[in-house]
Formats: structure tokens, C-alpha cells, sequence
């Protein structure tokens, strides 16, 4: 029996033995107060009135983040899991995927994150949106939202999980395409379900693949068997390959899309064409931690995929880095917070490319409270300042907006990992688990890791800097109505702002300290590739870089865009330095790069190939309308034979009864050939043709 059997046999028996003590209604209420939210807003907004309908959408996700509250204090703290059958789903053969909940510790705490994020958000709309006239069905919009990120952290099948994987793509895509009249926000919006669907291809491969190997897709029998499938291979494009690695491959794939790893992160950035609070609840808790918390469920499966682990790091190194360079010459306030996500998301996939899972979801939930506090605290710098949203274009308003300028210091503070602050407990942990990982794929991911950290230090100073603390560059226009964040936009920051000093330190001993038994069977670890004590000896001094390479970056910050404003011009204005501006400020020219060689090609192919010389031409020819206008056209021609002159009908039937004669006379030769059944046609032709004509 392997470990991993033995490992679901225990969290079955626990869940078996407890079940009696449950009360059901409470998941289940959990999952379904945000569906109830949507159905209520969308199908009777008009009856709730303007006002109703926002608090009816509040409650109800306040009331789902209570009742999670309580999950987390039963299965997380008591250490008590919940596994409910619910309902049938499909049943074909082998395949059976059922309406099932699983509540264990990874879920309880994705549950915490995903409602009080949104319920934070739901509240910040109110007041943020309270002059658009679509509130109803904006906040329809963020219930259906929460709700399919419910749905996809508490599956107990990859089915189910896959169900809500695409329901919060098509929620996103109504999100960010809320403003539906801005061509911008419309091509924001395909472009984020496009690049999604990259990924959710590679999703549904994994899944398939699962299902033949194991012949099933619930999580307590595919993850029993990885064992089993670590000795296995199967073909996949015409290749005898691993069949863990290229499952586990494919699955990755689709975090890579659903999390904004490189390759198919172009999409994030240009989410922020949505409503701000759109932008946060994207960001912080739902959406893009879908493709880690997927990481994280499928632990079983990873850890015995090595090889595509080493991949997973390598990838999310390389977006940390990536996404903290580009972080750096972005002007629009938006943007530099979404790339400072895409960084952040790739120091949780290499956390769980190290077999760290627990660190990489610990940071999950202390990224998503300062995430969403940077983002709303921007929301309330852009409500002030008329819908402005270019750094260059701000400056000096701290005196104005001193309590937005107060939380965004604390998100930014959070972000960069200051000490004793939220994100100090995640970020350096899983930077000194790199480093102690002691491989090539481990010391890659440090070394990029730490850079990253310094560029993320430059980037959140210098958005600081050119907003709140550099001199005034705004326009009057901007400036003549700038006011202070109302109450409902105030009290989610100040919540927020809590959780981003508090949560780290109060949750860190229980979730990633040594010998922790919180977890219990969420996650699994192989032996060989627990860290985290290892961790615990490193040297004191390479625990101390990341905070020497933080404090460097807020001095470069304050040098180039404050102090030395001047060499900063001359940076920018010298050959090398326009090019490098240039290359990061594109984005890495990723979007050229796909824009010129595949989405350019792939339009033409559809235009000219498919479109004009297959539906229009090949399949139009041949198909019904085509045969009709060849048959027309040639009835056309033959009806012009009917000349009325009797000399023409005689050459005519002379020129058949030869045709006739000749077959006849050559019938050994023709008969393989011809049908004899055509001088039956023949004589009925001939016969109608006669009577035709005297008729005529």
C-alpha cells in the first residue's frame, strides 16, 4: 500500500466518523448564498430598486463569509473535514462525476480568502459605482463571480472543479467587460477569454488523461492511485512519455493561463480596463489564485511528476522576474499593482514547484488582503482625482488624501515584505526555502526571487513617490472636486489594512510552522523534499538580502523619481537606456511578438483560407446552394436547344439514335462502363420529348 493510500484512507475514516456531527446546511448555505445573490439581483434588480439590490448582493456574501469563518474554526482549527455527496451529475459506464463538496483545510482557507475579499469588495462598489446606473447588475456580476470560485475550490472531482474553472472566466469576462459601450474594455475582455482558453485546453488534457489512467476523476481515487501512475506511460502525440509528467504538464498549463504565468499572463494587465473593484476581487482572492490552488490540490500528482516540478519552478521564477522589470516603467496606477500580482504569482507557483505548497498557499492568503488593499486604495486615488489613472499626471496629493495615502503605505509596506508586516512572513519564507532547496532549480528560483524583490521595493516606492509625495502634476480640472474616501469605501480599507499587518504573524506558527498539524491531509509532501526545517539553518546574512535588496530599491526609488530627477532624464534620453525602456516598458514585446506572429497569421488564415476560399468557394460550390445555381445555369443552356426550328429537333434525335447504335455496337467494350439501365432512360426521354413537342 502506497503512502498516498494510506494518506486518503485516514482523511476518509476521519470524515466517515464525524459525518453524523455535521450540519449539512451550513456548506451547503455557504456555496449557495452568492448564487442566490446573482439570481435575485439579475432576475428581480428592477423590484429591489437601486439601492436594494447592492445590499441584498452584501448580505448575502457577508453571510457566506460568516458561515466560512465558521468552516475554517470547524475543519481548519478542529481539524475536522467535511466530504458531502450531493447530488448526481454524469453517469456513463466507468465515467461518474457527481454534485460533491470537500471541505478540508486547503478549502477552508481559500473559502476565508474568496468571501471576505468579496464581501469587502461588494461593500467598496456601493459607494465606488453608486453613479452608475447598472449597479444591479454589477453586483449580480461579483455574486456569480464568488460563487463559481466557490464552486471550484470546494469540488470534490476535477468535473466540478473544471465547472467552476469556467465559470470564473465567463465571470471575468462580464466583469471587465462591464462597461460594454468602450471598444477598449470589449477588446480587454476577448482577450482575456481568448488567452484563457489556451489554458483551459491543457486543463481539459490533464483531466482526460486522468480519467483513462485511472478511470476515474474523484480526488480521493486519482490521488490513491499516484503511486501506481508513477510507474506508468502512455502515448501522447504519437510519444511513449510519463504519464504523471504529462499530466501533470497539461495541468499546469492551465494554472499557467488561469494565474498569468509567462507566456499567457498578457491578458492581466489589460483586465484593469475594468471597474477598480473588479480589479481587486480578480486579483486578491478569485481568478488568478485558481491556477495555484489547483497546483496545491493536486499535490499527490506533483510530487511524484519531479521532472514537472522542475518545470513549475522554473516558470514561476521566470514570471516574478519578469513581471517585477516591466513593473517598473509603468505609468498607469493600475497596471504597476496587476504586474506587482503577475510577480507575486509566480513567487507562489515556484513555492509549489519546491513542494512547498504550504508556504506558496500561505502567501495566497496574505497576498490577497494587501492586494486587495493596494487596489481599492488606488480606486479611491482614482475616484477623487476624475478618473485619473496616469502616475505622471498626479503627485502632491498626499495632504489632500491623507487616509488613502496611509493604506496604500501599508499595502505597499506588505508588498515589499517589511518586517513584522504580512507579507515579511510568506515572501521570505519562501525565499529562504529556495535557498535551501539546494538544486539548480532551487538556486534559480532564489536568485531570481531576490532580484524580483528588489524591483518590487523600486516600483511600489515609485508609485508612492509620483502619486502622493512628488510634486503636483495634476491638472485643476482634477484637483477642484478631490475629496477623502466616504465611509463604505473607507471601513474595507481599514479592514484590509488589518489583515495585512495582523494575519501573517497570527497565522504563520499555525499554517507553515514546523510540525504544524493543520494541514493534515490537504496537502502531501514526499519525505525526500520537505525543506522547511533546512530552511530554519541557513545563514543568518542570506536571510538578511532580501531586506538589504528591499531598502536598496526604496533608495533607487527616491533617487531616480525624487531626488535625482535629472539622471533619471539622462537614463532614459542615452541610446541603451531608450532601448531598455523602451523593451520593459512594451512588456518584454510579448503582445508584438504574439500580435505579428500568430494572432496577424491566424486572421489571415481565417480570412483567406477558411472564410473565401473554403466557405465561399469549396463548400458553397458543393453544397446545396452550388449544385442548385449549376443546375439552373445549365437548364439555362440546354433551354436555349428549344429553338422551334424542326430541322434542330431532327439533328438532335439523329445524334441520339447514333449514340445508341454506337453502344449497341460496342456494348463488349462499353458495358463494364455504362449502366443498362440508361436505355430505359434513354426511351422515356425520347418518348417525353416527342410528347413535349407536340404539345408544344
Amino acid at each position: 500500500m502506497s503512502v498516498v493510500q494510506i494518506h486518503f484512507e485516514t482523511l476518509y475514516l476521519s470524515i466517515k466518523k464525524d459525518k453524523s456531527k455535521r450540519n449539512i446546511y451550513m456548506y451547503l448555505l455557504l456555496v449557495c448564498l452568492p448564487l442566490l445573490s446573482f439570481l435575485l439581483c439579475c432576475g428581480f434588480g428592477r423590484f429591489f430598486g437601486y439601492r436594494g439590490s447592492p445590499i441584498l448582493a452584501t448580505v448575502c456574501v457577508a453571510l457566506s463569509a460568516f458561515l466560512s469563518i465558521l468552516a475554517f474554526y470547524e475543519v481548519g482549527i478542529c481539524g475536522s473535514p467535511c466530504y458531502l455527496d450531493f447530488a448526481p451529475w454524469f453517469h456513463s459506464e466507468l465515467f461518474d462525476a457527481s454534485w460533491g463538496f470537500l471541505f478540508d483545510s486547503l478549502t477552508v482557507v481559500m473559502l476565508v480568502v474568496v468571501t471576505v475579499v468579496s464581501t469587502l469588495v461588494h461593500m467598496y462598489s456601493i459607494a465606488y459605482m453608486g453613479q452608475d446606473p447598472h449597479l444591479p447588475r454589477f453586483m449580480s456580476y461579483l455574486s456569480i463571480f464568488t460563487f463559481f470560485m466557490l464552486m471550484l475550490v470546494t469540488a470534490n472531482n476535477f468535473i466540478q472543479m473544471f465547472f467552476g474553472w469556467e465559470g470564473v472566466g465567463l465571470a471575468s469576462y462580464l466583469l471587465i467587460n462591464f462597461w460594454y459601450t468602450r471598444v477598449q474594455a470589449n477588446k480587454s475582455a476577448i482577450k482575456a477569454m481568448l488567452v484563457n482558453r489556451v489554458g483551459d485546453f491543457g486543463l481539459a488534457l490533464g483531466i482526460m488523461g486522468i480519467f483513462f489512467m485511472c478511470k476515474s476523476v474523484h480526488f480521493q481515487t486519482v490521488f490513491a492511485c499516484a503511486g501506481q501512475l508513477a510507474q506508468e506511460s502512455f502515448f501522447f502525440f504519437h510519444m511513449d512519455t510519463h504519464a504523471l509528467t504529462t499530466i501533470c504538464l497539461l495541468l499546469f498549463v492551465g494554472a499557467v493561463g488561469k494565474s498569468a504565468q509567462l507566456g499567457l499572463h498578457t491578458w492581466l494587465p489589460d483586465a484593469m480596463e475594468g471597474p477598480t473593484p473588479v480589479s481587486a476581487l480578480i486579483h486578491a482572492a478569485t481568478m488568478v489564485t485558481a491556477g495555484v490552488f489547483m497546483i496545491a490540490r493536486c499535490s499527490p500528482l506533483f510530487e511524484y511528476a519531479p521532472h514537472a516540478l522542475l518545470v513549475v519552478t522554473v516558470v514561476g521564477a521566470m514570471t516574478s522576474f519578469f513581471a517585477a522589470t516591466t513593473g517598473v516603467v509603468q505609468n498607469d496606477l493600475k497596471r504597476v499593482i496587476a504586474y506587482s500580482t503577475c510577480s507575486q504569482l509566480g513567487y507562489m507557483v515556484f513555492a509549489c514547484g519546491l513542494s512547498q505548497y504550504a508556504v506558496g498557499v500561505f502567501h495566497l492568503m496574505n497576498h490577497a488582503f494587501f492586494k486587495a488593499l493596494l487596489f481599492l486604495s488606488a480606486g479611491s486615488v482614482i475616484h477623487a482625482l476624475a478618473d485619473e489613472q496616469d502616475m505622471r499626471k498626479m503627485g502632491g496629493v498626499v495632504k489632500l488624501l491623507p487616509f488613502t495615502y496611509a493604506m496604500m503605505f501599508i499595502g505597499s509596506l506588505a508588498l515589499i515584505g517589511f518586517p513584522f508586516l504580512t507579507g515579511f512572513y510568506s515572501k521570505d519564507v519562501i525565499l529562504e526555502v529556495a535557498y535551501a532547496k539546494y538544486t539548480i532549480g532551487g538556486n534559480f528560483a532564489y536568485w531570481l526571487g531576490v532580484l524580483s524583490a528588489l524591483f518590487t521595493s523600486y516600483y511600489s516606492f515609485r508609485l508612492l513617490f509620483l502619486t502622493f509625495l512628488g510634486p503636483v502634476n495634476s491638472f485643476k480640472a482634477s484637483l477642484k472636486d478631490v475629496h477623502e474616501a466616504p465611509q463604505l469605501m473607507a471601513w474595507p480599507l481599514i479592514i484590509l489594512a488589518f489583515g495585512s499587518i495582523f494575519v501573517g504573524y497570527m497565522a504563520k506558527d499555525m499554517m507553515i510552522g514546523l510540525g504544524t498539524p493543520f494541514w493534515n491531509n490537504a496537502l502531501f509532501i514526499l519525505p525526500i523534499n520537505t525543506i522547511v526545517l533546512e530552511s530554519e539553518y541557513i545563514p543568518q546574512s542570506t536571510k538578511f538580502i532580501p531586506i538589504v535588496f528591499s531598502v536598496l530599491g526604496a533608495l533607487f526609488a527616491l533617487n531616480i523619481n525624487i531626488v535625482g530627477s535629472s539622471f533619471a532624464y539622462m537614463m532614459k534620453t542615452s541610446f541603451i537606456g531608450r532601448k531598455l525602456y523602451i523593451f520593459l516598458n512594451k512588456r518584454w514585446l510579448f503582445d508584438k511578438v504574439y500580435n505579428d506572429y500568430i494572432a496577424t497569421k491566424a486572421l489571415s488564415l481565417g480570412y483567406h483560407t477558411t472564410f473565401k476560399t473554403l466557405d465561399k468557394g469549396f463548400i458553397e460550390i458543393i453544397g446545396p446552394a452550388g449544385i442548385m445555381q449549376i443546375c439552373t445555369q445549365t437548364m439555362r443552356q440546354v433551354s436555349q436547344l428549344q429553338s422551334g426550328y424542326i430541322y434542330h429537333y431532327a439533328f438532335l434525335m439523329l445524334c441520339g439514335v447514333g449514340v445508341c447504335i454506337i453502344l449497341v455496337s460496342f456494348w463488349d467494350i462499353v458495358s463494364p462502363w455504362v449502366d443498362p439501365r440508361i436505355y430505359g432512360l434513354f426511351v422515356l426521354s425520347f418518348i417525353f420529348f416527342n410528347h413535349a413537342r407536340k404539345t408544344a
